[in-house]
């Protein structure tokens, strides 16, 4: 029996929609989402916030003026943590990689080319510290944002899954 070219195309439409619908659901093999540990210290967060993160993101978590205009190297300026940012428009694994690996290395890992001047703290700081910083982040927003940024951390990990 001899298949019509429609229905051939048609199989082979089919089954590659499939293989993508596939892949796009399970991901690559290697690809884990960072996911915030049950226990965090606050405190702790605060610290190393001050210490390694309010340089540049300030004591209060407000970001460099103008932070959504490149500086004169082209690069944008550190922005706030706080509500007026959008740090909270991030799910947690993008935030855990972009603090470890920095700006330009996580957006790499991503299939995208960014100047970015954020330093990667992997060296400095323990993966529990880094959380620890995240949690002291999250922790100054109002309930409503830490639940839309949640949201978006839920949805990263059910397509990782």
């Amino acid at each position: 029996m001899r298949m019509k070219p429609v229905s051939i195309l048609i199989v082979l439409f089919v089954g590659i929609g499939a293989a993508a619908f596939l892949n796009i659901q399970n991901g690559p093999a290697d690809a884990q989402v960072p996911m915030q540990p049950s226990s965090v210290n606050i405190a702790n967060g605060e610290l190393l916030y001050a210490e390694n993160c309010a340089a540049c993101h300030g004591a209060n978590l407000e970001g460099q003026s103008d932070w959504q205009s490149p500086s004169t190297d082209g690069r944008l300026p550190a922005p706030p943590h706080d509500t007026t940012g959008h740090t909270w428009h991030h799910a947690d694994g993008l935030l855990f990689d972009y603090t470890k690996l920095g700006g330009q290395a996580a957006m790499a890992a991503q299939g995208l080319e960014f100047d970015s001047a954020m330093p990667g703290f992997g060296d400095t700081l323990t993966d529990d510290q880094i959380w620890n910083v995240i949690a002291y982040i999250k922790s100054t927003w109002p309930d409503r944002v830490q639940e839309m940024q949640q949201s978006r951390t839920e949805v990263e990990q059910l397509r990782e899954n």
